[in-house]
């Protein structure tokens, strides 16, 4: 499989770590990892700017961005702040940072990015993510103006919810790619 776009995959909390369809997904397609300084305790300024940086080397309009978990939220406060017109984003099992329940140690990622993105993303979303009710990916997924995709049973979409390749991902991933 190629694609037509340039792919930045963007893990979340903890990198994405070996096994996780990110990684699978890097590693099989030669796909390019934004790399930020700290995977455990992010500051989002910090996220923010790498991941524009990234985008910028990438030229931009040909861009697909696909986010896992605290890396939906980077985007969303990314397009907010930057307003770029990538072509796409897939934004996979988003986490609500308002939540009593999320991890702490990360900084600025509260409140929740509300702004409508400036291009095409998908979000999904299962029914049972420990991270972020379906409610509330329903209203973000409205709030960013995101095509929304409901996976039942799938937890967080991981390694540990037994998602390893995710052919089903990439079909989606293709979709925006043919945008």
């Amino acid at each position: 499989m190629s694609f037509q776009s340039t792919i930045l995959i963007h893990p979340g909390l903890g990198n994405s770590g070996e096994g996780h369809w990110q990684t699978l997904w890097q590693e099989q397609y030669n796909l390019e990892r934004i790399q930020q300084r700290d995977w455990e305790t992010p500051i989002r300024t910090d996220w923010v700017q790498t991941l524009d940086e990234a985008v910028l080397r990438a030229g931009v309009s040909n861009v697909i961005l696909v986010g896992h978990s605290l890396a939906c939220v980077t985007i969303a406060y990314w397009a907010e702040h930057y307003q770029r017109p990538i072509k796409a984003a897939l934004l996979v099992a988003p986490s609500d940072t308002e939540a009593a329940s999320y991890p702490s140690g990360t900084t600025g990622f509260s409140p929740m990015p509300t702004v409508k993105l400036p291009f095409p993303s998908i979000v999904v979303r299962s029914t049972n993510d420990p991270y972020m009710t379906m409610e509330r990916a329903q209203d973000m997924g409205e709030a960013w103006g995101s095509e929304l995709i409901t996976i039942p049973n799938a937890g967080h979409i991981n390694v540990a919810s037994g998602y390893g390749s995710w052919p089903a991902g990439l079909e989606l991933l293709q979709q925006l790619d043919h945008l």
